[in-house]
């Protein structure tokens, strides 16, 4: 089969590397992920592989020098592979290879191959796919696998036998869900039962790669599609054991409550429609963590999950630290969330005083409208009315705590004196002192005792200084 390469906008530059390397006596091809997304007409991916059927690195050096010779090229002599930039284009090269492996690392032993070798040791026939830029047959796909094919039906399969394929590269098992719930494909059942088979494999790749596919699955459009095959294949139990603790519906006494596995994919699904921002959708997925651990039933009132909310986030820090997420300002913002995640819905009751949604808007900050999307996400009933009555509620406590801002100005709060005021006030050193005035102020504010205002701070802090023993210094 013929591609047709005339309107590529990258034609310029693939036809000057098929110059290149014939004048270096070298085959040249573009292969993997560029070639499946200009057949499946995808925007074009940035980066772009080139395998040569000689050495890459040289390819690489001589392409660099053509275009401009001050291009810097990079080169990884251990996997024979060199790149450089172009015009926002990542280009790389690496000679055909062979590869093999040992039973303990994704790491393989490499050697010289044909192109054919090469396609051998792809992860999937739509990532094996090749366009030749030789003189010859410049534009003609090279497809031993039948790759096209599983475009056409949306099929993830293995271009060589499935379970030696996932137990090489354990990686590859990740990728695979990961394709499937990117493009929405389906894995083929003989490649689907081989990740269940060699799912242990899993635990000799490192969190930082499995993470990396992971999160592109928590960005894809559905993510519950790679989430259920993580589910399914054995491969999330092994990855993140809180979510799949989640799983099932016991009974006592006759009453039930739900299962909150998957009713925690119906809400990551739920905000992935208003939201593509990472940390909001992980905040989504781990929001019930805590539920298992806090799971009792009371003879009275049936299933509870007291303080969930609580122990869920402190389960969020040490999950970050076992999948090496980030520590920072990423995971302390999911672990905010999934500690206020409760909160909006127990002030839908119209009793609800100004002070509890003082408290809500100091807690929150400036992640209020983020709190909201994930507490409307987790509403996952089935009931038409219910699903309409639950959301105009979230609407009527969002206007409420427009108008209490408006008042107060709690939101990213500030204490109208400072420790530095109070000391010059009393003419004290740093102390304890310090502290509990500045957390009776904050309080003050929050109960609606004083309003949030300089002047009143300071007659409040004179007054309350007063049981401490201190005075006012002139």
């Amino acid at each position: 089969m013929q591609i047709n390469l005339k309107q590529n906008k990258n034609l310029a530059l693939f036809k000057l590397i098929s110059r290149v390397a014939e004048v270096n006596n070298q085959s040249v091809f573009i292969v993997g992920g560029y070639v499946r997304d200009l057949l499946m007409k995808r925007e074009a991916p940035t980066d772009i592989d080139f395998v040569t059927e000689g050495n890459g690195m040289d390819l690489a050096k001589k392409t660099a020098a053509e275009i401009d010779p001050k291009l810097k090229v990079s080169i990884f002599k251990t996997y024979g592979t060199a790149m450089f930039k172009h015009k926002g284009l990542d280009l790389e090269f690496v000679g055909a290879r062979k590869e093999s492996y040992s039973e303990d690392s994704r790491k393989p032993s490499v050697e010289t191959g044909t192109l054919e070798d090469d396609q051998k040791r792809r992860d999937f026939t739509i990532n094996a796919l090749a366009i030749s830029l030789n003189k010859e047959n410049f534009g003609e796909l090279i497809d031993p696998f039948d790759g096209l094919l599983d475009l056409k039906q949306k099929i993830i399969r293995t271009p060589l036998e499935p379970s030696q394929t996932y137990s090489d590269d354990p990686l590859r098992m990740m990728r695979a869900i990961r394709f499937a719930s990117t493009l929405n494909f389906k894995i083929e059942e003989n490649s689907l039962n081989a990740i269940k088979n060699e799912s242990e494999r899993i635990k000799i790749v490192s969190k930082e790669r499995i993470m990396v596919e992971f999160n592109k699955i928590m960005l894809s459009e559905k993510p519950s599609v790679g989430l259920k095959l993580m589910e399914q294949t054995g491969l999330l139990p092994l990855i993140i054991p809180e979510l799949t603790a989640l799983k099932g519906i016991e009974e006592v006494e006759g009453q039930t409550h739900k299962d909150n596995f998957w009713h925690t994919l119906e809400v990551v699904d739920n905000i992935s429609k208003n939201t593509d921002q990472l940390w909001l959708r992980w905040a989504a997925l781990l929001h019930d963590i805590g539920k298992a651990p806090t799971k009792k039933f009371d003879k009275k009132i049936g299933w509870t999950f007291h303080g969930h909310e609580f122990v869920g986030s402190k389960m969020v820090k040490h999950l970050f630290h076992r999948l090496k997420l980030p520590l920072g300002t990423d995971m302390k913002y999911v672990q905010k969330l999934v500690k206020l995640s409760s909160r909006p819905i127990a002030l839908i009751d119209d009793g609800t005083s100004d002070s509890a949604l003082r408290r809500l808007l100091f807690d929150s900050g400036e992640d209020l409208e983020d709190l909201f999307t994930l507490c409307k996400a987790d509403i996952t009933t089935k009931n038409a009315g219910k699903q309409e009555k639950f959301k105009k509620n979230f609407e009527v406590v969002a206007q409420k705590i427009k108008e209490v801002e408006e008042k107060d100005q709690i939101r990213n709060f500030q204490p109208p004196i400072s420790g530095e005021e109070i000391m010059e006030m009393f003419k004290i050193k740093p102390g304890r002192e310090i502290g509990i005035l500045k957390e009776k102020v904050k309080e003050a504010i929050l109960e609606g005792e004083i309003a949030n205002d300089k002047n009143e701070a300071k007659a409040f802090v004179i007054k309350e200084a007063a049981n401490l023993g201190l005075k006012i210094q002139a």
